[in-house]
């Protein structure tokens, strides 16, 4: 027997789903650049629920500009099912919804007139975006014949048509909200923008328009969506429907957005999730995630996987590494920014949960890619903001820069890529500074060895060597690791 599609008929015949006839009539507000699970994970999501709470009543327009159809989406009537499996305060989460917010998805190549349309409607006043960190880049192109190639170019070409469409009038424009992972993406965007209206000579009036009329919005977006489940045929068949669209999501969810009250009024379903924060800055939220989260990361990956740990799962699932996180979170990362990030504190245990999220598979290998530089963005700070604060080291940001040393340790090369051994087996070391580490372990004395690359101006942000007692420290752990073995060390 053939199991439904997901669609508005199926749906509306299982009220216990929450999806009402109401949804389908409601105008379209967004229009959304990307198909992404990121976009239908976070942004669609907070507008379904908004919906459903009847606050913002309205529905997305998703613009797909990669290739391939949309027939999976318009057979479901663009309904998917979103499932936020994790942790959340210690407790598991499983929980399954319908997400009614997409109205319609256009291929843009094929659609492109019928996305220009969709900005004639006074309803229609967000853009949001997702086309990953490459997206937002200037490429020098033409928009007004033809479909532009780059997102700023689409955008350009939709904003071109508002323009015309209602003649320049005041309050016309958008509220325009990228959520790529760039910093000062929005302003970014915005100058984007502008200098390819210049490259196609459009009129003063017009970029004036842009300028007074539209809001460009910094942004920063934080879920892990890992997508489409590899056991789908299954899950469909326990869900007692076929959806091609279903997605995982992590319980943890952060959209911050740099405006006042009128950015406020203008996006209203921020009233439904508090998580979704309009703040005159985000700089905090992205210290915060920075430090907490990626540092954290940095900080403990090297040693979890030298130990014979494959996945941050695994790695808190062991006595020694989920207390090294704990540690490293909570007693020497936290206190070194909790007085300029107000929500740090709770901010902390939730990264910790996440940590722990038994459906996510986040390979410790994958972490390492560019190690040093991470360290270098995420934990140099913190290191000298520590010993700033305290007069002593943080002993556990210490032994993660003593085992990322280890790590970086090549035991040989082959085509030209450096090679490490782990329990007897290879892994790839995958970092632009791989040639600068290989050559300082070519030194035989390893105080001789830490000194140098602790002060080595190529990988740093500080001379780490002003930094009192730092390079002794990492060099007794360094060889405590290297005679113990790092298994046997975290044991003791």
């Amino acid at each position: 027997m053939m199991l439904p599609i997901l669609n508005k008929e199926f749906i509306l015949k299982r009220p216990e789903f929450g999806v009402t006839a109401e949804v389908f009539t409601y105008p379209e507000k967004i229009l959304q650049f990307g198909t992404g699970v990121l976009l239908r994970g976070l942004v669609d999501y907070l507008v379904d629920q908004a919906n459903k709470q009847g606050i913002f009543k309205g529905r997305v327009v998703v613009v797909k500009s990669t290739d391939g159809d949309t027939h999976d989406f318009s057979s479901q009537d663009s309904l998917y099912t979103t499932h936020i499996k994790g942790v959340s305060q210690g407790e598991l989460v499983d929980k399954v919804l319908i997400n009614a917010s997409v109205s319609r998805v256009l291929q843009s190549n094929a659609q492109w007139q019928e996305v220009l349309q969709t900005v004639h409607e006074p309803a229609m006043q967000i853009i949001v975006s997702n086309t990953t960190e490459v997206g937002i880049q200037y490429v020098p192109e033409k928009i007004t014949s033809g479909v532009p190639d780059s997102y700023p170019g689409k955008l350009l070409a939709v904003l071109w048509e508002r323009y015309h469409h209602f003649q320049g009038k005041a309050h016309t424009g958008f509220v325009i909200v990228p959520t790529e992972l760039v910093v000062d993406n929005g302003r970014l965007l915005k100058d984007i923008v502008l200098q390819l209206a210049a490259y196609n000579d459009m009129p003063k009036a017009f970029t004036d328009w842009i300028q007074r009329e539209n809001q460009f919005c910094n942004s920063l977006v934080d879920r892990i969506v890992p997508g489409k489940p590899r056991n789908l045929a299954e899950i469909n068949e326990k869900a007692g429907y076929t959806d091609q669209l279903w997605i995982e999501v992590e319980p943890y969810l952060l959209w911050a957005i740099e405006g006042g009250d009128d950015i406020r009024t203008a996006l209203s379903f921020c009233q439904a999730d508090n998580r979704m924060l309009i703040a005159d800055s985000i700089t905090p939220y992205r210290e915060q995630k920075l430090r907490l989260l990626n540092g954290s990361h940095t900080a403990a990956v090297p040693l979890a996987f030298l130990s014979g740990l494959n996945t941050v799962y695994e790695a808190m699932q062991d006595n020694y590494m989920r207390h090294f996180f704990q540690e490293v979170i909570l007693r020497e990362i936290l206190p070194t920014i909790a007085a300029d990030c107000p929500t740090a504190t709770a901010f902390a245990p939730e990264v910790l949960d996440r940590f722990a999220n038994p459906f996510i598979a986040h390979k410790l290998i994958s972490i390492t890619f560019q190690e040093s530089s991470k360290m270098n963005a995420r934990n140099v700070r913190t290191l000298l903001r520590y010993h700033g604060k305290f007069q002593t080291l943080p002993p556990y940001l210490c032994l993660g820069f003593a085992a990322m040393l280890l790590f970086l340790r090549p035991e040989k090369q082959e085509e030209g890529k450096y090679i490490g051994i782990r329990d007897g087996e290879s892994y790839t070391i995958t970092d632009d500074n791989a040639a600068i580490f290989a050559a300082w372990w070519q030194e035989q004395d390893t105080s001789t060895m830490v000194n140098g690359i602790c002060s080595d101006k190529r990988l740093w942000e500080a001379d780490l060597t002003t930094i009192p007692g730092f390079a002794e420290q990492v060099t007794d752990l360094l060889m405590a690791l290297k005679s113990k073995g790092v298994k046997a060390f975290i044991q003791l």
